[in-house]
């Protein structure tokens, strides 16, 4: 018994690391969300301030959203929700999944808040690599938020939408679109583990990368940022570079790796 239970956690993560660890603790699902939740509340009341109006109208059409939270959106009004509901029910999708996937892992619950100071630096020193990339490949570092526009105060902005960025489209590209894929190429067509994980990887990067110059809102297929080959391929690279990142560290460490990269883009410009 204890060997099937040792076989079915080593099956869940690519990296076993040392229970309680600082490198085991911050990989949970509940650090993430902890972690993220500031993010969260700061990308939400964000866009209030560049648009006042967020609260009294349908967030689709309001500048600075990231399209990826739109996506999210837009499946919550088809579920039912509508108007100042939406504010509310998209991130708490974010909470959700996170929430259920802790219970699922069956992992320890406690966060200790002194793991917060490390795990920004973690994610600060490993979004370092991607803007010396960028910097090579675009001379100005390419950004990574698909948004539908943005407002008066473009440094502003780009802050708000790139924390946006960081946590949905880390939420749709590696932990939604990864798993989905491994489900597909693993499961139903029967490829070898080694092989699925490699093209689900190669796969949900090339979306990711696509998603910024095509996408689909309210149905319909719409042209985002003009296509180059420099950003689109650093995107590419990029994506490739989360997914390693996520399979190691987890969505929280992922997610705010992607949120400083675009922190740091954007005063870069």
């Amino acid at each position: 018994m204890p060997r099937k239970d040792k076989d079915k956690d080593s099956r869940s993560q690519l990296v076993g690391y040392v229970k309680d660890s600082y490198l085991e603790r911050t990989s949970r699902p509940i650090y993430a969300l902890a972690y993220l939740l500031g993010f969260l509340i700061f990308y939400e009341f964000g866009t209030i301030l560049i648009n006042p109006e967020a609260l009294s109208q349908s967030l689709e059409h309001l500048q600075g959203r990231v399209v990826a939270f739109l996506w999210v959106q837009q499946l919550l009004r088809w579920v039912g929700f509508s108007g100042r509901w939406l504010w509310v029910a998209t991130p708490s999708v974010v909470v959700i999944i996170l929430l259920a996937l802790q219970i699922t892992s069956r992992k320890g619950w406690r966060v200790y808040l002194r793991d917060f100071v490390p795990m920004t630096c973690e994610c600060v020193l490993s979004a370092v690599p991607l803007i010396v990339l960028s910097l090579l490949i675009n001379r100005v570092p390419a950004a990574m938020a698909a948004t539908n526009g943005l407002a008066s105060n473009p440094v502003f902005v780009e802050i708000v939408t790139g924390i946006g960025a960081g946590v949905y489209e880390e939420l749709i590209f590696r932990l939604v679109l990864i798993c989905v894929l491994m489900f597909l190429l693993q499961d139903l067509l029967g490829l070898s583990k080694t092989r699925a994980i490699v093209l689900s990887v190669l796969l949900s990067a090339v979306a990711f990368s696509a998603y910024h110059h095509w996408g689909l809102q309210g149905g319909h297929l719409v042209q985002g940022e003009p296509f180059r080959w420099q950003p689109f391929v650093f995107r590419t690279v990029a994506g490739v570079y989360f997914s390693v990142l996520f399979a190691l560290r987890g969505f929280g460490i992922t997610a705010g790796t992607h949120t400083f990269y675009d922190i740091i883009a954007a005063l870069l410009k």
